[in-house]
């Protein structure tokens, strides 16, 4: 099963996966998608031409003249123009659905989640000027390897660890940018686990005390060693601080020469000095965790965080494998459907995604 496919040979398929003809004429109906048969007589063939035009290679004209030619419907550009921006809370919703079928809950061998955005640029010369995006915020559930949340936002909406819900028992990987004590702890009190990657300077370190720890001190005196595991304390704007396991683990010589000449580049990018701090931090991984040491070692909170990786293949089959490049116009009543739909397309293709692609799944590659 292909994209393409979707729209085509597989279009039953895609009708009963997601619920039926009868569901899809009810939340059409709901969400002001379909009020009443015109040039399209139902929900059914809408979410088809929807889809069409947004995963196919066609234009609007090219897509309205498919469809007449194979007899869905007979309607002008305009009108499916019309058709699409009517349907994004519809396509919201069925992303939605899909999602909560498949949502796995946290089990014996707890539910990994890969927190992560990506993005799409909007169309315009004005857009491309302001650096405008459409953001993708998702997770990334393990071990079944499937996007198990999306919400879309513009550029303005930032990354924030505590967007997607908490699934009590879960294990949430996240990377630097998501280092935020005040939204880590309603995490952590509905029960879910944190593996979060730190920047020396990204937090404001504490020891037992509740004194200030100094994190790069601590580096250099275990540079030998090349490990730290160890608790840790967090300030946090509101509330005490987060009590933590500070895990850091020394990169190495290769890793950590490329991470020093990144180092070097950013600074002579933003015209700043470079501190020896930054390139003393630069030779580390630096991880903070909630997970006890009884029950995860050290070597174990590492090889979680190397599985951040896997939401990067995710988002690669989304931009790549469905073709998600960016909305075609600059209309945000059209461009938001547009990208719904392939989040539509991605959930649905992801049970044959061994058959799409040529990545190892988690289990082969464990």
């Amino acid at each position: 099963m292909g994209h393409e496919s979707l729209v085509n040979e597989d279009w039953t398929n895609v009708v009963v996966r997601l619920g039926g003809a009868e569901t899809l004429e009810v939340t059409a109906r709901e969400t002001k998608a379909f009020l009443r048969p015109r040039e399209i007589t139902n929900a059914v063939d809408l979410l088809r031409l929807i889809l069409a035009y947004c995963l196919g290679e066609r234009g609007l004209r090219s897509t309205a003249a498919w469809a007449t030619s194979i007899g869905l419907v007979d309607i002008s550009n305009v009108a499916l123009l019309y058709c699409l921006r009517q349907c994004g809370d519809w396509l919201a919703m069925l992303v939605g659905q899909v999602l909560a079928a498949t949502a796995p809950p946290a089990s014996r061998g707890r539910m990994i989640r890969i927190i992560d955005a990506t993005s799409v640029p909007k169309k315009g010369s004005e857009a491309r000027k302001k650096n405008k995006v459409w953001r993708i915020h998702s997770a990334f559930d393990l071990p079944q390897e499937r996007f198990g949340y999306f919400e879309l936002t513009d550029q303005q909406a930032g990354e924030t660890l505590d967007r997607i819900p908490a699934v009590a028992g879960e294990i949430r990987l996240a990377d630097r940018a998501y280092l935020q004590p005040d939204r880590m702890a309603p995490l952590l009190e509905a029960g879910a686990d944190i593996v979060i990657r730190a920047g020396w300077k990204s937090a404001r370190w504490l020891d037992a005390e509740g004194n200030v720890f100094d994190l790069i001190a601590a580096l250099r005196k275990a540079a030998g060693r090349g490990l730290i595991d160890r608790p840790i304390w967090i300030k946090r704007k509101r509330g005490a601080p987060l009590a933590l396991r500070l895990v850091a683990v020394k990169k190495p010589v290769q890793a950590a020469a490329d991470a020093r000449r990144k180092a070097h580049r950013d600074a002579q990018r933003g015209g700043h000095q470079l501190s020896k701090q930054t390139l003393d931090a630069a030779d580390w991984v630096i991880l903070v965790t909630s997970l006890k040491p009884r029950d995860f070692a050290t070597a174990d909170v590492l090889a979680l965080y190397r599985l951040r990786w896997r939401i990067e293949l995710g988002f690669k089959r989304l931009k790549s494998l469905i073709r998600l490049k960016g909305p075609p116009g600059a209309d945000e009543g059209s461009a938001r459907p547009y990208i719904l739909a392939h989040l539509l397309a991605i959930l649905l293709l992801e049970p044959f995604v061994d058959e799409l692609e040529d990545s190892p799944r988690l289990a082969e590659a464990a």
